[in-house]
């Protein structure tokens, strides 16, 4: 039995990287669906429900702005870790002055999606475990605003706000545009093998500023 929910997210920025930007970071136009599901598992998780995103609606217009920001070039080896673990002695840091580099980011500046999406039950689902169970702790929570960690669109740096969407019909800043072609957008990570996790994309057609993802065609 799948279970709808719709929630309002919004922030002052986004930055949901495309991988085939190497070094320079440049976000996509839009949240991608698997940015929407880390949100909606970020209010609530659990091990016997899935979320599943049907659709995206774009509340404010797509703009674009560049920023600077300083990162590292850098990460401390897993090998290494193990082996200070094992007693080895080591040095296990990063040196910022040798591995801090600037890069340029364009990012997504002001937006506002409403999400609306559904769950299904699952495997892992105990016998106490129901539809109704899990929508009413997940309605609770996004009134109250309660969340495991908080959401954000893409980065850290990047909260996303977000509250209960009550609107029937959802209005759009582009409800006046019969289509917009996007392009091909990363839809999620297929993990069913976990040596080898692969990319899923899809086309993201955004007609009347909303992205139906229900039986959209994924690409592998």
């Amino acid at each position: 039995m799948a279970v709808g929910v719709k929630v309002r997210v919004w922030g002052p920025y986004a930055l949901f990287t495309r991988p085939e930007m190497k070094v320079e970071r440049c976000s996509y136009d839009v949240i991608t669906p698997s940015a929407a599901r880390g949100i909606l598992e970020a209010v609530y998780w659990h091990p016997g429900l899935k979320w599943v995103v049907d659709k995206i609606y774009v509340k404010k217009p797509i703009r674009f702005t560049s920023v600077r920001r300083n990162e590292v070039k850098s990460k401390i080896s897993a090998s290494n870790v193990l082996q200070v673990y094992n007693g080895v002695d080591k040095p296990l840091y990063l040196n910022t002055k040798e591995d801090i580099v600037q890069r340029a980011s364009i990012i997504l500046t002001d937006v506002e999606y409403v999400i609306e999406a559904h769950f299904e039950m699952t495997d892992y689902a105990s016998k106490t475990d129901n539809p109704g169970k899990f929508k009413d702790i997940t309605m609770r929570r996004l009134r109250r605003g309660e969340c495991y960690h908080m959401p954000y669109f893409g980065c850290r740096e990047f909260p996303a706000h977000f509250a209960l969407c009550e609107e029937d019909e959802v209005q759009t800043w582009y409800d006046a545009i019969p289509e917009k072609d996007l392009g091909y957008m990363l839809y999620d990570l297929d993990y069913s093998d976990q040596n080898d996790i692969q990319p899923m994309f899809f086309r993201a057609v955004m007609k009347r500023g909303c992205i139906d993802l229900r039986n959209c065609e994924v690409i592998r």
